[in-house]
């Protein structure tokens, strides 16, 4: 694939690495390629980061027909740069293309595209402790046109953003509300796809939560309200009985990259991994039985979220005295070291910058 290459007259001033704030900063460039029916995906560029021309009747805006990701790139003791199983992202992005009846793009010209731009702005990977650069690719429909059918023209866009740490005082275990009013998805929806309209759904339960003291929500399936699902941006996990327990993909849930990963890496300790349907009477019983250890969910964000205390129809369920539980610590500690290169990447996981490092099976 060729990129053409249009570089920013005067670079942006860099934010201050010890006061980075989540998805509030962006790098000096953008990549964006167009598609077209006759043309299929073309037009690949660079191009200083900036407001795109978009007509009022493009149908994203009204139809939602769009999907995004969300991954990290990490700057490395010795000064290099990787990052954390993009192959993985660029994978369900097409799963999610699929889904919302998008056109998929080639892995290998998304992971070109994604190496080039980091490669410009590579002076934006900060290497404070605790921060990354995150990376958002999207594709949006941009057929003007009112009315119901899949767009014929497409935009696939990267946007970069230099972000600190998702706990800057520390991996605080969360307050969460058990949401038993709102359904996020229903199977067939699009529960397992990554696309807007899943959050913007989930904005009502959150306000909710937020509203009554809590950080977030923990959801429900939508049909029978009773089979714990996933966190309102990540996915869940608890330790009970000496077992990990998640709940498994049966396409409402996101099949988050955190998530396989700490399956993954679990499984390499050695310990025992369960992915079933998991009923929220269960986990109220357990909880009585005195058999849950420690709760979290896992995400690109975070990397891993403690969970200190749920809330279920009146019920408070405090897990290891509101504390970050051992299992959850070591997890993040290994991930994150693992993503900035503190720790060996035993599993393989991790992608340099420059092609001529990476790995071949």
């Amino acid at each position: 694939m060729e990129i053409s290459i249009h570089p920013r007259k005067e670079l942006k001033q860099k934010p201050d690495q010890n006061s980075l704030v989540f998805g509030h900063e962006f790098t000096d460039h953008m990549f964006s390629m167009d598609y077209d029916e006759e043309y299929g995906w073309h037009n690949a560029q660079i191009i200083p980061y900036g407001p795109i021309e978009l007509s009022p009747a493009a149908m994203v805006l009204h139809y939602a027909q769009e999907v995004f990701e969300g991954m990290k790139a990490y700057r490395k003791p010795d000064g290099s740069i990787q990052f954390f199983r993009p192959y993985e992202n660029f994978a369900r992005m097409n799963r999610s293309n699929e889904r919302m009846c998008i056109p998929k793009i080639d892995p290998d010209d998304a992971m070109q595209a994604l190496r080039t731009l980091v490669e410009i702005d590579k002076d934006w990977v900060p290497s404070a402790p605790g921060t990354s650069l995150y990376v958002r690719p999207f594709v949006i429909a941009t057929d003007p046109f009112i009315g119901v059918r899949p767009s014929g023209t497409y935009k696939f866009m990267i946007i970069l953003s230099p972000v600190g740490a998702y706990y800057p005082r520390g991996l605080e275990p969360a307050r969460m509300h058990i949401e038993d009013v709102y359904a996020r998805t229903v199977r067939g929806g699009t529960g397992e796809v990554k696309c807007g309209g899943n959050y913007a759904g989930s904005l009502a339960s959150q306000v909710k939560a937020h509203d009554n003291g809590f950080e977030q929500t923990l959801w429900l399936d939508g049909n029978e309200r009773k089979y714990i699902e996933e966190v309102g941006t990540s996915n869940f996990f608890f330790k009970a009985d000496g077992k990990f327990i998640t709940p498994s993909l049966v396409g409402t849930i996101l099949p988050g990259i955190t998530r396989k990963s700490v399956i993954e890496l679990l499984k390499h300790w050695g310990e025992p991994v369960e992915e079933r349907r998991v009923t929220i009477d269960e986990l109220v019983d357990l909880f009585h039985q005195g058999k849950v250890e420690e709760v979290f969910g896992t995400g690109t964000a975070a990397v891993i979220s403690p969970i200190g205390e749920l809330e279920y129809e009146g019920e408070k369920m405090v897990f290891n005295n509101g504390e970050i539980g051992p299992y959850s610590q070591k997890l993040y500690d290994t991930m994150f070291g693992i993503q900035t290169g503190k720790v060996p990447d035993d599993l393989n996981w991790t992608v340099p910058l420059d092609p001529a490092d990476e790995k071949k099976d």
